[in-house]
């Protein structure tokens, strides 16, 4: 879009110098000859910049800047005043001027000032707009559930957001610690400000308390310069402990500490630092098994965990995986520039019935895979990678039953039903893959009741 700029000053020969340069420059200019007849310009057009005069009649400059403002708080302004009138242009910086230039002009003294403004005017407005797309991403994007466990965690991350109380979240890994945590941090108070992670099991002891607080100068081998910690860095916004029972009991004493006193006392030095930082801690183990084992502090634990939130695993939420795939195939979707419109109710099956021991990180990279090899209008299980059909959780296996023979019937039938499934229900390849006559699987499918239909209807 090109640029759009007003120009305002009574001396018509300097307007009209301005404007010839300004449109031969490739921008978009509109003149008036004061205040009153730019503020009704202002009123019927957008304008990205105002370059105006400030002594004129009727209407100055500064009163200009202070009404326009009102009307397009996003408008920006340059101020023309000769030498004597110093003072009135740094009034009008006072007041949010960009900018200001001297009479006589330098043209290319303008035309550089104006490049540089509407530089820093594009650079705020990407800047919101990333952090409006970042705060839509990670306040309840990312984490999909309608069971009553994941409401629970909804409703728990909408109450501890209102606070700045520590919180600890718990779950097996790949559950989603880390999307809960920049959730919280992304509706809170504090979501202008950084949300800094850390992994402690990806630390050595060496390292770890030279990265939560920092270090002075000539404080260890290597340390040729000062360098603040993850404590300095997120001051004002949150710091994420993630795998937190990972830290080494040697460091713990040092967080408490941090947490307790708000300050940090950085490796070489003497003084403390202060912070102003809220902590979200995250871990897979049990933190009361390690308290009991004495590789955690309790005065520690109990300092994180003011609020718990503890993540289920998708085998406590199943029905939560169908509109987790639907989830991750409209993601897949516009990252690979496909169209795909869903899955089959074979494939959902198969993926509701997966013992997820990765829980849905697992579940994400499955479907990435196959979307990438799906190029039919829904996600089939021939596109499911091996591994889905390797590990099944306990309702493929038979129910318990009054006799051998009716257990092994059950398990005969599912095991037939998942290889017609696995072969988009082929008869002639799922024969082959069960080592048998097509005839003789057409037999044991009526024998044993199972439809003859194909697939069935697919849906959304």
């Amino acid at each position: 879009m090109i640029p759009r700029i007003l120009v305002v000053d009574d001396d018509e020969i300097l307007r009209a110098t301005l404007t010839t340069i300004l449109s031969r420059r490739g921008f978009e200019v509109d003149s008036v000859a004061d205040g009153l007849e730019a503020l009704e310009a202002i009123r019927s057009k957008v304008y990205d910049l105002v370059v105006t005069d400030i002594e004129m009649p009727r209407l100055n400059g500064i009163t200009l800047l202070d009404r326009a403002s009102v009307l397009n708080p996003r408008l920006s302004f340059i101020v023309i005043t000769a030498y004597a009138s110093v003072e009135s242009a740094v009034e009008a910086l006072r007041r949010g001027a960009y900018d200001y230039l001297l009479k006589p002009l330098n043209f290319d003294d303008l035309i550089l000032k104006i490049q540089r403004l509407l530089e820093h005017r594009q650079l705020v407005l990407e800047n919101q707009y990333l952090r409006q797309e970042i705060h839509q991403r990670y306040t309840f994007e990312n984490l999909v559930g309608q069971s009553e466990a994941m409401q629970k965690v909804f409703r728990l991350i909408e109450k501890v957001s209102r606070t700045d109380s520590n919180v600890l979240i718990t779950g097996r890994s790949g559950t989603g610690k880390e999307l809960v945590a920049r959730a919280i941090h992304f509706t809170s108070e504090r979501r202008h400000q950084p949300l800094i992670s850390i992994n402690c099991a990806a630390l050595t002891e060496t390292v770890v308390e030279s990265e939560l607080f920092g270090y002075r100068r000539g404080a260890f081998t290597g340390a040729t310069t000062h360098r603040d910690g993850l404590f300095v860095a997120a001051s004002g916004g949150t710091l994420f402990l993630d795998e937190v029972g990972d830290l080494p009991i040697s460091v713990q004493p040092k967080l408490l500490r941090a947490i307790e006193q708000r300050e940090v006392v950085p490796v070489g030095a003497t003084k403390a630092v202060p912070v102003d930082v809220r902590i979200i801690a995250a871990t897979h183990r049990d933190l009361r098994k390690e308290i009991d084992a004495g590789r955690f502090r309790a005065d520690l634990f109990y300092r994180l965990n003011v609020v718990e939130i503890h993540l289920p695993s998708l085998a406590d939420r199943p029905e939560d995986i169908p509109l987790l795939v639907k989830h991750f195939i409209s993601r897949f979707n516009r990252q690979m520039n496909k169209s795909v419109r869903g899955a089959t109710p074979e494939a959902l099956d198969l993926l509701t019935r997966h013992c997820w021991r990765g829980e849905v990180r697992e579940l994400q990279n499955v479907i990435e895979r196959a979307m990438i090899f799906c190029q039919e209008d829904y996600l089939d299980v021939q596109h499911l990678p091996a591994e889905i059909w390797e590990c099944l959780d306990e309702s493929t296996v038979p129910s318990q039953s009054d006799s051998l023979q009716d257990a092994l019937r059950d398990f005969e039938k599912k095991y037939i039903q998942n290889a017609l499934r696995r072969h988009g229900f082929h008869r002639r390849k799922t024969a082959e893959a069960l080592g048998i006559g097509e005839a003789t699987l057409y037999r044991k499918m009526k024998e044993l009741g199972i439809s003859e239909e194909g697939k069935p209807e697919l849906v959304r």
